[in-house]
């Protein structure tokens, strides 16, 4: 199946770099930026006179006006479709676990190769999200940090929503994660949205931390 054109919001409002990334994101097949805001009350107007919203945002924390983290918020009410990358000069774990429960599926430091970001839009586009091993990393250790008793999990799940969600987690495509079970994608598909169900997860970014809180599936740091 051939993969559609994704479609792309960026904002940032260094206007260098903003420009920077749409020619270089551009410039690659199946990639194409839709929309560019200097800060979050632009993209917040722009989004509201879309007809179609873009499936990916690049989005900025330090901007004027609004704020990525403020603009994050309104995002997560407004556009949950929309799955935002968080690309910033502020990659610490504060940040990096706020923007998370915001529902950012993904972040990266703003001296990220173009290569990288590059797969990570079309990791998320295809897969929901995308979590490199230092971010992974992060989230384990918030999780650990907090030292609660662990909840007893309680909800039944199948063994193939198991074998569905361990390889979500290991961030196999729907496509992949068909193959190596002998199922159709839309059988994937399927288990994903029942997953989500259950375990009351808004998205597949979601399930992973569920996942790791629970400790219903092991997560390998490298994969």
């Amino acid at each position: 199946m051939t993969m559609k054109t994704i479609s792309i919001a960026i904002a940032d409002d260094e206007a260098l770099f903003r420009k920077g990334m749409i020619l270089i994101l551009n410039s690659y097949s199946k990639l194409k930026v839709d929309l560019e805001a200097e800060n979050g009350n632009d993209l917040l107007q722009q989004l509201s006179a879309c007809t179609t919203l873009p499936d990916v945002l690049l989005l900025d924390l330090k901007m004027p006006e609004m704020n990525g983290i403020e603009a994050a918020k309104l995002l997560q009410k407004k556009y949950p479709s929309i799955k935002t990358i968080v690309l910033s000069t502020h990659f610490s774990r504060a940040f990096i676990i706020n923007m998370i429960e915001l529902s950012a599926v993904s972040y990266l430091p703003k001296n990220s190769q173009p290569q990288e970001v590059v797969e990570t839009i079309k990791a998320v586009y295809e897969n929901g999200f995308y979590y490199n091993s230092e971010v992974l990393s992060i989230i384990r250790e918030n999780i650990i940090s907090k030292k609660k008793p662990k909840a007893k999990f309680s909800i039944e799940l199948t063994s193939r929503e198991k074998e569905v969600l361990q390889l979500i987690c290991e961030q196999y495509t729907a496509p992949e994660i068909a193959e190596k079970l002998f199922i159709s994608p839309r059988t994937v598909d399927g288990h994903r949205n029942n997953l989500l169900l259950k375990l009351n997860c808004r998205n597949v970014a979601g399930l992973v931390v569920f996942a790791l809180q629970h400790e219903v599936v092991k997560i390998p740091l490298q994969y």
